[in-house]
């Protein structure tokens, strides 16, 4: 349910709405808002063909993962974790987050229209604020900024996934290992590594219909692994492009399927490996360019689809991110340890088109007494962001196996950021306004926001199994960070800040800690339980009266308790784990006289079930399911933030307005209540080494709402006398189902494949806000982000 109270307001009021709705966009951005196996749609086997449908049934019980920083059984690690082999990211041809996430339980994605354009969150922890929550790792490095003015909620890395050997999830905070920015989870990317024993060719291409494209989407990869020197040096080297048909039309000027996009990937590694030691060095290059955002334009009250996929573009909202990403990676054998040494430089650039037209395009309108000539216009705004990042982790670890394993090490991250925010105004062909109103308000906000984030950390993890049935692990980590910032305003006199440049700074030290006891019931069945805390960076905030010189760090501990069991010669997998997260400090977004910032307030619980279930009932036959229960609500309401004088109205005297972002009870956005995916694989062997593969998944997923409930009291100030009460309730989107089906025909050359996203073409949506005037309080339309129409695609692979 969705409800606009809607009031006459007084000049200066509806002035500082339009300086209140500026600011924030200005200062915060855009802001919108399987356990422990290897999930489907797919068990395929890790080749093209599987020569040996029997291995398969084995191999469940034989999928390691890194979550612990060294190469563990996934059945043996007290951490709910999924992992996603390449060979299931091809059954599927997933090419994005979105293609995977709602086949891990406790996973939840929401996004923007575009790959990279992607908000995650996990067992209900949701981005309420520009800082990450879910961290972001490549192998051995992070990728992604601590920083607040950054926006990593809102650009979370979304790799177009060739060349990497799988992705694992970790859910719960992994703080003490992983640091920063890692509270509600951890995506990890697991690149494939040069090998110096054998060359290894691949060439591969496809094509794909989208309902309603009137173009093909394709796509084309090439990859190589040559041993320099057998045995002991090796490059390995790829490339691959994605070119995204666009199926959305334009109904403001007629054009069609104006959401073009490429995705590429180009990757090159070389490995050096001696006896005691091995060397690698990696270069990556991501890149997404996007004409428009796949946002369709819904009826504000009924919410249908006013022109099925359609929208409302005055102004191109082209999406652009480069990200080049080094690494280097030394593993020294020691003797009684092993050393490892990870660096990474990364260099990332995001520009961000955003059409307000229909939010600010009127504000011509309210000067047209002044001067006629004033009419309606459009309105943009260009974000733009540009990050440099330099990490060094080292540590020194025991060798696996030992009763006691041990990890100690020390991590240091140098973030250099660039935020610049621009919002033009012209009349409605794109033409300047008539002078002198061009001067003057051609412009209405120009902002930049240098910033550094500089953190030094020392941690360690250690485990001692006591004998054959229990075993304790514990881990501990200690944070400082650093940080400057720079509020240079350039406009700032339609957006509520003073033009200037306004320095800030802030420092903070943080503790996690984890503690894991694990019981090993039976050589079939594990259960354990952790306690574990994480956390979110703060840092300083906008330079304006009224709001804290800083935000602090948002900080939560969960409670878990786990179970991962086997039966049946490994043939049945069967996990569970529960969950109580309290969350506190919570980062939030809050307005003071007209200017936006953050502040700390609130409390939040999350609470859920998770469960997996794999069963092989041949050797040729996999069925999985996945489920996840999560009670994700706000304790307590947030800060009350006053803006006091909000106005006059004549023969009363000046109002004050008291602003509440969310309230107690309300439910974290976009974060559903329950998920679950059923998947199913087939092998058949054909003959002469072919084999054909065909499989696929059913998803479902509950509503979700998109924002918080927001409260707004008028009153007058002398005497304190409450006017008017306005409650908008946050839109809520609604449940869907999605099927997905795959096959392959192969042998150890050629892999022919054809797949359908969405079957049915269930019409749902990822996100959903309303597009409202700022001047009149009008919606104009809800935008929302549809889920993948259907698509069909083949693709060719050919190897070696």
């Amino acid at each position: 349910m969705h409800k606009h109270h809607k009031r006459e307001q007084s000049p200066a009021v509806r002035r500082r709405s339009l300086s209140t709705a500026i600011a924030f966009t200005l200062a915060l951005g855009m802001a919108g808002s399987a356990l422990a196996q290897e999930v489907a749609p797919a068990a395929a086997a890790d080749g093209p063909a599987a020569a040996d449908p029997a291995k398969k049934a084995q191999e469940l019980d034989t999928v390691t993962v890194t979550a612990n920083k060294r190469e563990e059984n996934i059945r043996e690690v007290a951490v709910a974790i999924t992992k996603i082999s390449d060979q299931q990211l091809e059954n599927i041809n997933a090419t994005q987050m979105t293609d995977y996430a709602n086949y891990v339980p406790g996973l939840a994605i929401q996004s923007s229209g575009t790959p990279g354009q992607v908000q995650v969150s996990m067992r209900g922890i949701a981005a309420l604020s520009p800082g990450s929550t879910v961290g972001t790792y490549v192998d051995e490095t992070p990728v992604g900024s601590n920083s607040l003015y950054q926006q990593a909620t809102l650009y979370q890395l979304d790799l177009l996934p060739y060349d990497v050997e799988s992705i694992e999830v970790l859910r719960g905070p992994q703080g003490t290992l992983y640091g920063a920015g890692a509270m509600g989870g951890l995506i990890k990317y697991t690149m494939k590594k040069p090998d110096p024993t054998q060359a290894e060719y691949r060439i591969g291409g496809g094509y794909s219909s989208t309902d309603s494209a009137n173009g093909w989407g394709n796509s084309y990869r090439l990859g190589a692994n040559v041993p320099l020197k057998q045995d002991v040096l090796a490059l390995r080297a790829s490339y691959a492009r994605n070119k995204i048909a666009g199926y959305i039309d334009n109904l403001y000027d007629g054009r069609e399927d104006i959401n073009n996009g490429d995705q590429t990937s180009a990757r090159a590694s070389l490995r050096w490996q001696g006896e005691s030691a091995d060397v690698t060095f990696t270069a990556m290059q991501q890149k997404i360019d996007s004409d428009n955002n796949a946002t369709v334009a819904l009826d504000p009250v009924s919410h249908g689809r006013i022109a099925g996929l359609s929208n409302y573009v005055a102004v191109d909202e082209v999406f652009k991110k480069d990200l080049d990403n080094y690494a280097l990676t030394v593993n020294w054998d020691a003797g009684f340890a092993d050393f490892v040494s990870a660096t990474s430089y990364t260099d990332t650039h995001t520009l961000t088109r955003s059409d307000l037209t229909f939010s600010y395009g009127e504000f011509p309108l309210a000067l047209a007494g002044l001067d006629p000539r004033l009419q309606a216009g459009k309105a943009w705004l260009d974000y733009t962001l540009d990050l440099t990042q330099f990490t060094q982790e080292f540590r020194l670890q025991s060798k696996s196996g030992q009763p006691f394993e041990w990890l100690v090490g020390a991590f240091y991250s140098d973030e250099d950021g660039k935020n610049h925010q621009l919002i033009p105004l012209t009349q409605f062909d794109g033409s300047p306004l008539p002078a002198p109103w061009d001067g003057l308000i051609g412009t209405l906000g120009e902002l930049s926001i240098p910033t550094t984030y500089k953190e030094t950390a020392v941690f360690a993890n250690g485990a001692y199994k006591f004998n054959d049935w229990f075993k304790l692990g514990g881990g501990l980590r200690w944070s400082r960070n650093d940080q400057d910032f720079s509020q240079d305003v350039i406009y700032g006199s339609f957006i509520g800040l003073t033009p200037g440049h306004s320095p800030n700074t802030s420092s903070e030290d943080v503790v996690t800690w984890s503690i894991t006891p694990q019981f090993q019931i039976n050589e079939n069945m594990m259960a354990y339980a952790k306690a574990s805390t994480g956390y979110q960076p703060g840092g300083p905030n906008i330079v304006a009266p009224g709001l804290p010189s800083q935000v602090d760090s948002s900080t939560l501990t969960s409670y878990e308790l786990g179970l991962k069991s086997a039966w049946m010669d490994n043939r049945v997998l069967f996990d569970l784990v529960g969950y109580q997260i309290d969350w506190k400090d919570i980062q939030v977004a809050s307005r003071v006289n007209g200017i936006s910032g953050l502040v700390n307030g609130g409390k939040a619980t999350s609470r859920g079930l998770e469960l997996s279930l794999q069963v092989r009932p041949t050797n040729a036959l996999t069925l999985g399911f996945n489920g996840a229960y999560n009670d994700a609500n706000i304790d307590e309401d947030f800060p009350t933030i006053t803006v006091n004088p909000a106005g006059n109205i004549p023969g009363l005297g000046d109002i004050r307005v008291d602003v509440n972002t969310g309230l107690k009870g309300d439910r974290m956005p976009y974060v559903p209540d329950l998920t679950w995916s059923f998947t199913a694989d087939y092998y058949y062997p054909v003959a002469n080494g072919w084999g054909l593969d065909v499989g696929g998944g059913f998803r479902w997923v509950d509503d979700r709402t998109n924002a918080t409930t927001n409260r707004q009291v008028i009153s007058l100030v002398d005497p304190f006398v409450p006017l008017q009460t306005d409650i908008t309730e946050p839109l809520v989107i609604g449940s869907y189902n999605v099927l997905d089906l795959y096959a392959s025909f192969s042998n150890e050359h050629w892999s022919l494949r054809t797949y359908i996203k969405n079957a049915t073409d269930e019409k749902a949506y990822s996100t959903m806000n309303d597009t409202t005037s700022a001047i009149t309080g009008v919606t104009h339309h809800t935008s929302a982000t549809p889920i993948q129409p259907r698509m069909f695609g083949f693709e060719v692979d050919y190897r070696f």
